[in-house]
């Protein structure tokens, strides 16, 4: 199938200001990944600039401190006082661009940046571009499954599986280079959900095609990771037990790793999921997250592996009768007793809210109350909750506001984004993960637009200091070049994309409200009677669920100031106001409106902003490619048609529910 190279999809530049640079490109060091760093200023130099370019070794000798007589042209040169851990330089001094870093990533991610500026018409003239990752960690988490599938996926089937068997292809390496492009170094390939063929992953019937998988990937400075089931040793070993403490248990895997590493050399680790949604784990036989986590942890450590952890327990039978049990708390008070009795080469992957991705959650309570454990944050851009990349909706400016939470775990350096970064705690196994938005669809991701939120995560992984307006710029001008009318429009519709969702779905945080198992469309007593502890509690005389200490408590899992801030109706963010509240309808907001005008108000409002959108996206009819014109013009007339569901069913229930009418007299039904 032919396919898109998304932003990497070059486009023959008219002119560009210093274009001559990159007729010779100068290597002093070569290995696999400055070889890449070389192909990609060769590849950009010919599709945007239509030049030939020459590569020139230069001589181990070389010392560019005693500013030796150089030519014009780009220099990729090691340096071992340079930045660290990715970090790079790019400067622009007498007509020569000297990229350099301590490592061979640093080179390939300022080759990529150094593109970057050239598709987006920037001057490369006394360029001086200092750029170290702020999370050692910057991963993919895929949920493909062996036969082909994707667990909420949008995109169209598995690129890395295909009737049980592993892809290595010509895509796999476009996929790489897609991904280290925006400065993502790790991969989790398969479902966290390990079931069946997937499960002999680990083993060496797959070995020789995840071997090669490894080896592209490394080409490209990106760890590969697996998924792993921890029933193994049951399923695989033939043992009645998968107790973490048994010895034949902790022997087993030790036999396995050594074989796994030994068939596939680049392997970074594996994520797991366990005691969760049915999956196996530790708690089956009454032992701790941690003592199932340093088990594995344990055999992995000799190989240099890294056991990620992911924090998604609870209790999936809850009885929608009990109005203590908190899914909500479940993370925190299965992990938060278990702080700094982790081994260090575990990371414990934290979902960003308490609850699942919805539009709108608190940040995890984990965050600031876990001091002695590696974290990662892990985000998903799948759109699962969020219009599955059929709704444009563009989540970078929700990651900017998670990341932003002050924890109040310290004086300063307190956010999460110091927290995962390993700012706060001095750790450095930690990061940033993303449940990926990609699949075999001609686009990646489905809906054109979704790109975006790939590209985002990547940037925003890497440097995240960045706005969401800045990364909806950059990636707007790599993918459609610098038509400034193009760029105004499509940025204007990505950063209404994601408060207009939100507007037209559920409001103030309660979440939910959608049609269970597929998690599209409008389905408001959909979860509300069911085991998974989704609830929004609304009656005849208001709605919300109460999290405060009369209710679940969950309000004083938070570091102060922020339990009481969330305690207090007066002080509680009111955009999270129904996650943490019971609340009347006839309660006033701080807009003087009362909560239910609020509800009617705002899903209004959404579709409104929805037409806005689509009206942008007709204006550039003719000034992007036909193709993808039409691919986003039929997406966008559903979000509409969508929406209009969602404004109309939410609505009326409420209606019917309160019996108080709309102040504006609008169409409720």
């Amino acid at each position: 199938m032919k396919y898109s190279m998304a932003w990497l999809s070059y486009r023959r530049l008219p002119f560009c200001e210093g274009k001559e640079y990159f007729r010779k490109i100068y290597v002093q060091e070569e290995n696999e990944i400055t070889g890449s760093a070389v192909y990609e200023l060769c590849r950009g130099a010919k599709e945007l600039l239509g030049i030939k370019t020459v590569v020139i070794k230069l001589p181990e000798t070389f010392d560019q401190d005693k500013r030796e007589k150089t030519e014009e042209g780009i220099y990729l040169l090691p340096d071992s006082k340079g930045p660290v851990g990715g970090g790079y330089r790019i400067v622009e001094e007498n007509g020569r661009i000297r990229i350099t870093a301590a490592e061979p990533e640093g080179l390939l991610y300022g080759s990529f940046d150094l593109i970057r500026q050239v598709q987006r018409g920037v001057s490369l003239r006394g360029i001086n571009r200092l750029k170290l990752p702020d999370n050692p960690l910057r991963m993919l988490n895929h949920w493909d499954n062996m036969d082909g599938s994707i667990e909420r996926g949008y995109s169209g089937n598995s690129f890395f599986f295909r009737n049980d068997r592993v892809l290595v292809e010509e895509r796999t390496e476009d996929y790489a280079r897609l991904t280290a492009s925006v400065g993502i170094n790790g991969v989790v390939i398969n479902n966290v959900n390990v079931t069946e063929k997937a499960t002999r992953l680990i083993t060496g019937e797959y070995a020789d095609s995840l071997k090669r998988m490894g080896e592209i990937f490394s080409k490209y400075g990106i760890r590969l990771y697996l998924s792993l089931n921890f029933a193994a040793p049951m399923e695989l070993g033939g043992l009645e037990t998968a107790d973490p403490e048994a010895e034949e248990v902790r022997a087993w895997w030790q036999e396995q790793m050594k074989e796994t590493f030994r068939n596939i050399p680049s392997l970074g680790g594996f994520l797991v999921k366990a005691d969760s949604e049915g999956r196996p784990g530790p708690l089956t036989y009454g032992r701790t997250q941690a003592q199932g986590a340093n088990m594995l942890a344990e055999a992995v450590r000799p190989y240099g592996g890294i056991i990620i952890w992911r924090c998604f327990v609870y209790n999936c039978t809850q009885d929608w009768r009990d109005r203590k049990t908190d899914r909500a708390r479940s993370a925190y008070d299965y992990f938060m007793p278990l702080d700094g009795k982790f081994e260090e080469n575990v990371i414990l992957q934290i979902k960003n809210g308490p609850m699942d991705f919805q539009v709108r959650e608190p940040v995890s309570s984990l965050f600031g109350s876990l001091k002695n454990t590696n974290q990662m944050l892990e985000v998903q851009i799948a759109q699962e909750y969020t219009g599955q990349q059929r709704h444009v909706c563009y989540l970078i400016p929700q990651f900017k506001e998670i990341l932003g939470f002050h924890t109040h775990c310290r004086e300063e350096e307190d956010t999460v984004a110091d927290i995962v970064s390993g700012r706060s705690f001095s750790h450095k196994n930690c990061g940033m993960a993303a449940v990926a938005n990609t699949g075999s669809d001609s686009n990646w991701t489905g809906h054109d637009l979704a790109a975006a939120n790939w590209f985002g995560f990547g940037r925003l992984a890497f440097d995240t200091s960045l706005s969401a307006e800045e990364i909806a710029r950059e990636w707007c001008e790599c993918t459609f070049g610098t038509d400034k009318a193009v760029v105004y429009a499509i940025c204007k519709i990505l950063l209404m994309s994601w408060p207009a969702y939100e507007k037209y779905t559920s409001p103030l945080g309660i979440g939910w409200m959608l049609s269970p198992n597929n998690h599209y469309g409008p389905n408001v007593d959909g979860y509300e009677y069911d085991r998974w502890g989704t609830y929004h509690r609304a009656d005849h005389l208001g709605i919300g669920v109460e999290r405060g200490k009369t209710g679940t408590g969950f309000t004083q899992t938070y570091l102060e100031p922020n339990a009481s801030l969330y305690e207090e109706i007066e002080t509680c963010p009111e955009e999270l106001l129904l996650f943490f509240h019971y609340m009347p309808y006839t309660y006033r907001l701080k807009s003087g409106k009362t909560l239910i005008q609020h509800i009617y108000d705002s899903h209004f409002e959404g579709v409104e902003d929805v037409e806005k959108m689509v009206n942008l996206w007709e204006g550039l009819k003719g000034k992007i490619p036909d193709e993808v014109f039409k691919r986003v013009k039929l997406r966008m007339d559903h979000q509409l048609d969508n929406s209009a569901e969602w404004r109309d069913q939410i609505n009326s229930y409420f209606y019917r529910k309160s019996f108080i009418m709309d102040e504006k007299g609008r169409k409720i039904y």
